[in-house]
């Protein structure tokens, strides 16, 4: 454009026509010629403004980006934490209520484990030894229950509690329970052969209506209540060394598909006489 205005100059200008009309034409010229150049400037401005424009841009959304992939490697950090500590299932409530969670199971079976004479077991080990034998023994019967689709409650001390049937339930929640208990012993006589470890362990188990929910509101604990939860445990601890001990609930829902032995009529703390029994093995069928 600056071009050819400028040509049209150098025409005019060897034009003959008067001084004044020519100087006129030539001051329009002029002032276009100036209008062009200010356009031109503008537009590189505005170019080198848009370019800066879209690298700003670019920079934003590679910033946003990684925000994005930091956010949801956190938020994969947090789920596995929850369901390190909750159930699957109440984990996936919790993301969605804020009130309270709480269920009532009519039909669940509990187990409880537990080292017979650990106290002692315990002033003879080093704190280090102690805990590495803890930690392996509790992360087979964590497997266990992981095999078995089990839900681990919790451990105190050297006590395990797993529960079936919660917090979905199944109608075969005695049998995948016994199926652990059983499986837990052999664990054990492997791991004692194999650590030259002397210890030994108790089962307890019992079926019946349990209230599970969620207590806690920064350290989540999922937890159970109720008569079924206390009478197994003392299933456990009115136990007997390496024997899996059952209440007659269980018994009844076993009895076809498992072989009992009768322990016979207990005194249970809190109980009175119960009629007990130990789970030997599965039937072969």
């Amino acid at each position: 454009m600056a071009i050819s205005l400028n040509k049209l100059k150098s025409k005019l200008e060897g034009l003959e026509i008067g001084s004044v009309q020519k100087n006129e034409l030539l001051h329009e010229i002029e002032k276009y010629q100036q209008e062009v150049a200010d356009l031109e400037f503008q537009y590189k401005r505005i170019s080198g403004d848009k370019s800066s424009l879209y690298t700003l841009l670019n920079r934003i959304t590679e910033d946003l980006e990684e925000a994005m992939k930091q956010l949801e490697i956190e938020k994969e950090k947090s789920e596995h934490l929850l369901l390190n500590i909750l159930p699957a299932a109440i984990a996936e409530q919790l993301k969605f209520k804020e009130d309270i969670i709480a269920d009532i199971f009519p039909e669940a079976t509990l187990l409880f484990a537990d080292i017979v004479d650990f106290t002692p077991i315990s002033t003879q080990l080093s704190a280090e030894k102690l805990v590495v034998m803890l930690n392996d023994v509790f992360s087979a019967i964590d497997e266990l229950a992981e095999k078995h689709n089990l839900e681990k409650i919790k451990t105190i001390g050297d006590a395990y509690m797993v529960a079936g049937g919660l917090p979905i339930p199944r109608k075969d929640h005695a049998e995948a329970i016994a199926d652990m208990a059983l499986d837990i012993m052999g664990m054990i006589g492997q791991f004692k052969r194999q650590s030259g470890e002397a210890f030994s362990m108790r089962i307890g188990i019992h079926s019946g209506p349990v209230i599970a929910g969620i207590i806690g509101k920064k350290k989540f604990s999922y937890d159970l209540w109720g008569d079924t939860v206390n009478t197994a445990s003392r299933m456990e601890s009115h136990g007997v060394e390496d024997k899996i001990q059952a209440t007659g609930e269980t018994f009844n829902r076993l009895k076809d598909k498992y072989d009992f032995v009768t322990r016979g009529i207990i005194q249970v703390k809190g109980k009175g006489d119960m009629m007990t029994y130990f789970l030997v093995a599965k039937k072969n069928h």
